[in-house]
């Protein structure tokens, strides 16, 4: 990923994250991601670490229109999804070795259990919020032009707990130094 790219979308993020009221403190820790699969605008996301706790972690994301995060489940981490700003939806798959069409899940969203098969996708609200267990595969993307989303969750570890169904997927991008750093991201 080029760091002149990186620049563009810390910028629009933290200027959508403030039109909308939200306070972008200056020691805030930054993650802008293509995955490493070299096309942000498909496959990206814009994080801020609110929270880093032993016992939990808060983010808060910016994605705009189809701009997907992969496929993928954790072990450890259980996270509760929501909805900000926009409207966002999730794939959600069964728990197994690979994402299978095959089978139904029970899936919390706001708060209510519902049985879906899997691979169905559940479109967010502002407000609404899905919890995705451990080992449950899921990806999301935003419907609207742009989606302001938040994450609560146990304690996170990026490095070691984000399994990606796509081998070629990176959880974090190998920096392409085309200009001046705007903004220092959690890989710096």
């Amino acid at each position: 990923m080029k760091r002149s790219q990186v620049n563009k979308a810390f910028l629009k993020a933290k200027a959508f994250f403030e039109e909308n009221k939200w306070a972008i403190l200056p020691g805030f820790k930054w993650d802008i991601t293509d995955f490493g699969l070299g096309d942000f605008d498909e496959y990206g996301l814009t994080l801020i670490n609110l929270a880093e706790e032993k016992e939990y972690c808060e983010k808060l994301m910016y994605a705009h229109k189809n701009q997907k995060t992969p496929a993928h489940h954790h072990k450890k981490k259980k996270e509760d999804i929501i909805c900000r700003q926009g409207m966002l939806s999730i794939r959600f798959w069964k728990e197994g070795a690979a994402p299978s069409n095959e089978g139904v899940l029970e899936v919390k969203v706001n708060g209510a259990f519902r049985k879906i098969p899997s691979g169905s996708v559940i479109t967010l609200q502002p407000g609404e919020r899905a919890t995705i267990l451990q080992e449950q595969w899921h990806e999301f993307w935003a419907e609207t032009n742009e989606c302001i989303i938040s994450e609560v969750s146990t304690a996170n570890d990026d490095v070691n707990d984000n399994f990606f169904f796509n081998e070629n997927v990176g959880r974090f991008s190998q920096m392409e130094e085309d200009e001046a750093p705007r903004v220092k991201l959690i890989s710096d």
